[in-house]
């Protein structure tokens, strides 16, 4: 996994006179890279044959739970991310139904990341299937951006056979929204100076950030398009809406302000897992925790890090959510170490007569520090070491799901 930047939005907005210096300088150096129906996508790899038919992940139609995404057949019917999977089973009763494997997105996602950081040194992972890039300074490696965007988005598809879109602009907000109307497999630019005209016509629902509550206050003001949002003066919308007035004021135009921080440093990393029914077998949770753990180790070495505490997560059936944590004597990357920590802290916090309904595993105190070598000694923990190195490389070549601890292992149910 290559080191990442983040974006961290400025505390004094930017000055017109240096937007305006942007956009007259023509720096669309911004990339919003956002993969197609990313879990389907990933699902249709090992199971072509359901391609061209309505495919919902999420779980089955007769289960609580939402639906986590939806193929563009699926769209059709009226089927949306967020929806109760009873309802898209109304909706399409014939559709294919799949439950979510979140590791194995992950591994894809982590697959694209180093794909991506092939492009810029300056890389944002907004989500398990979006990306930030800055093209800044790039050129006299990559060209112009327009081709770089065009040649990154044919990369990952040669490279992954997954679908993606890209949107390219001058700010991270219009990259962001021309992604989205670029859908599906589409590339879209909006030149400098052509924010304001490309959002015109839009729903002011198109601009990141305005849900259904801020869109029924701007209805309620007779405002449905960007054109007439961006009409409004800014102490009107200040008004209306307060300190959220002057940021739509800025979206209207296009506008952002959000900076990259380099080499941004991880402050913790963590694995979670919902049960499609709440279960009570311990070797079940066990099971379950041992996968979210090695992921979890297997993050820290791919960042070169290590983590000091590891906090047990469990939620009950009745949503009641607890969290334990450990201190460890010092500093580790081992899958073995968390795994030890993770089932003490099970065996003396899970309330055996509750069911439980979703677990995981965060891992915290996060830093560059090389492990200290207390906790084992030297020569076995060197080992470990080369065990956790050589199944690292076995897992990227072939899955993360086929390589696996004997802790993730099935055992004989115990309560």
């Amino acid at each position: 996994m290559p080191k990442l930047s983040s974006f961290r939005g400025k505390k004094e907005l930017a000055p017109a006179s240096e937007l305006a210096a942007r956009a007259a300088e023509g720096a669309t150096t911004i990339l919003h890279v956002d993969m197609d129906a990313f879990f389907v996508s990933v699902e249709l790899l090992e199971r072509p044959e359901l391609r061209g038919k309505p495919v919902v992940v999420g779980g089955q139609p007769d289960q609580r739970g939402v639906v986590s995404a939806a193929s563009y057949e699926a769209r059709r019917y009226g089927i949306q991310s967020a929806m109760p999977l009873r309802t898209a089973g109304r909706l399409c009763p014939r559709a294919v139904f799949l439950e979510p494997r979140h590791e194995r997105y992950s591994e894809w996602s982590d697959r694209i990341a180093a794909i991506l950081a092939q492009f810029s040194p300056h890389v944002e992972m907004a989500s398990v299937d979006e990306a930030y890039l800055d093209l800044a300074r790039t050129e006299r490696l990559l060209g112009h951006p327009l081709a770089a965007a065009h040649r990154l988005r044919r990369e990952i598809w040669e490279k992954t056979n997954l679908p993606s879109s890209i949107g390219l602009a001058r700010t991270r907000l219009v990259a962001k929204v021309a992604s989205d109307q670029a859908k599906p497999a589409g590339l879209l630019w909006i030149p400098a100076g052509s924010e304001a005209a490309f959002l015109a016509l839009l729903s002011v629902r198109k601009i990141p950030g305005i849900g259904k509550v801020t869109e029924a206050a701007l209805n309620g003001l007779g405002i449905e398009t960007v054109a007439q949002l961006a009409a409004l003066p800014r102490e009107r919308l200040e008004d209306a809406f307060g300190r959220w007035g002057s940021a739509l004021y800025r979206k209207a135009r296009g506008d952002d302000t959000y900076e990259f921080l380099d080499d941004a440093e991880a402050k913790s990393i963590s694995h979670h897992h919902t049960f499609a029914e709440d279960v009570d077998d311990v070797s079940v949770i066990e099971t379950t925790l041992s996968r979210l753990c090695q992921k979890a180790a297997k993050r820290l070495r791919d960042a070169g890090l290590y983590a000091g505490t590891v906090t047990l997560v469990l939620r009950y059936a009745g949503f009641e959510t607890i969290t334990r944590a450990h201190t460890l004597p010092a500093p580790t990357d081992l899958d073995q170490d968390v795994q030890r920590v993770t089932r003490d802290l099970l065996a003396r916090h899970r309330d055996p007569k509750r069911r439980v309904r979703l677990v995981g595993v965060s891992l915290t105190s996060i830093s560059h520090g090389e492990a200290q070598l207390e906790l084992l000694d030297p020569a076995r923990r060197e080992k470990l070491e080369k065990l956790a190195r050589a199944s690292d490389k076995l897992r990227e070549r072939f899955g993360f799901e086929k390589l696996q601890l004997g802790g993730s292992m099935r055992k004989p149910s115990r309560r």
